[in-house]
């Protein structure tokens, strides 16, 4: 006999009592409209019931959810790099930039063109 499926907290929000699939991970694809097959596509490992189970927390704690997934975007998009990892980034970046150039001046063989 099969577990119930369900959602639990278990401290990193609403999630399927059957993975750690959560709430949040969800929302975006509702959102975005996506069929349960596009679910399936990018997480093979839910169950159709799975989906539904979160479909309908999601419909039935709509203002609690949608609250939820704000303050996650305010708190995503105020967090920053510390700048030793910016600096690295933008050298990085630089570097990628040069190869770029100097590939794109060169024939495949390796002749200047």
């Amino acid at each position: 006999m099969k577990a119930e499926i369900t959602i639990v907290e278990q401290g990193r929000g609403p999630q399927l009592s059957t993975s750690r699939v959560t709430v949040q991970d969800l929302l975006p694809y509702f959102q975005e409209g996506c069929s349960y097959e596009e679910i399936l596509r990018w997480i093979p490992t839910l169950t159709r019931q799975e989906i539904r189970v979160i479909e309908h927390y999601i419909e039935e704690h709509k203002e609690e959810v949608l609250e939820l997934d704000r303050r996650i975007r305010e708190r995503n998009a105020q967090r920053r790099k510390p700048p030793e990892v910016e600096r690295i980034l933008r050298e990085g970046r630089a570097k990628m930039l040069a190869l770029k150039e100097q590939w794109q001046r060169t024939k495949p063989n390796g002749e200047a063109k």
